[in-house]
């Protein structure tokens, strides 16, 4: 089945931006990184939901603009609302994930988990792992629905959620539980594998630097936090769609996305908020200890 398909009928788990004054943002020196970039083009294979799903067709538009040649986004396993145990319980392998693990033909494995614990986590890793030890597993560090982690969230759900309300000290407050968990995930894959295998993909980090800029004036054509959002539940915009896929880009290629043009997503936002989203995806990602990108 083809992914644009996929994408397609992909079940709901989960304005254009208003326009309002705002401060001219300072940005910073891009990070120095002693990483080296991977110049090939990857074979991505990616399981998730609906905070996850737009990727792949970004990433790929990306790509191409980066003229990375060979990109390929060789298939997706995509179910509304899922944990990654759904995905490796799917009858008869029915999106070919573990037909193209077992076949060594990904190079990068991208899985965006709910919360702990899943432990089709673990399957998925040590089928992609025992068939090409050279593959690169990301594991999506995202944004809490309804700007809460569980039971709060489920609490949350029955109720009208206002994104403008919350703090980003309280954001901060409420993500780094979370954030620790997927970490110390990370880590425990990588001792069970002897090696470096799995990499955090962070994008809530990178969520949380957007919604700061946001909240200091500084995020242009995004007048308040709510403009990234849907829904209660956080189901993204264009910007937030955008953000995500820089992440990624940076991870799977260990390289700045920023300076790239304009993905047709946001073919209406000004230059400026397209620049700013790059450069924070990229911060977010030379910050993180387990991105595999070492930030100078």
């Amino acid at each position: 089945m083809r992914l644009r398909r996929l994408m397609s009928t992909l079940p709901l788990l989960l304005v254009l931006p208003a326009c309002g004054f705002f401060v001219a943002p300072v940005h910073a020196a891009e990070p120095a990184v002693v990483t080296p970039t991977i110049a090939a083009g990857q074979r991505v294979y990616s399981i998730g939901h609906s905070f996850h799903m737009f990727v792949p067709a970004l990433l790929d538009e990306m790509a191409q603009a980066a003229e990375i040649p060979e990109h390929r986004q060789v298939g997706a396993s995509a179910i509304g609302g899922s944990r990654v145990i759904q995905h490796w319980e799917l009858a008869d392998d029915k999106f070919r994930s573990k037909a193209l693990l077992t076949a060594g033909e990904v190079d990068v494995l991208t899985m965006a988990p709910i919360f702990l614990p899943d432990e089709g986590i673990e399957n998925f890793a040590s089928l992609a792992v025992k068939h090409n030890p050279h593959i690169r597993i990301t594991l999506q560090e995202f944004w809490l629905p309804f700007d809460a982690a569980p039971p709060e969230s489920r609490r949350l759900a029955r109720k009208k959620v206002d994104h403008n309300a919350i703090t980003l000290e309280e954001l901060r407050k409420r993500h780094a539980p979370y954030f620790e968990a997927m970490d110390q995930k990370v880590k425990q894959l990588n001792e069970q594998f002897g090696r470096t295998v799995v990499y955090a993909a962070p994008v809530g980090q990178a969520v949380l630097k957007l919604r700061e800029k946001i909240l200091a004036g500084e995020a242009p054509g995004l007048a308040e936090q709510d403009d990234l959002f849907k829904d209660d539940i956080g189901h993204p915009h264009a910007a937030l769609k955008a953000l995500v896929a820089y992440v990624h880009f940076g991870v799977t290629y260990r390289r700045s996305p920023v300076g790239l043009p304009s993905p047709a997503i946001l073919a209406k936002a000004p230059a400026s908020q397209v620049k700013l989203l790059q450069e924070l995806a990229w911060e977010a990602v030379c910050e993180h200890p387990l991105s595999g990108v070492q930030a100078e």
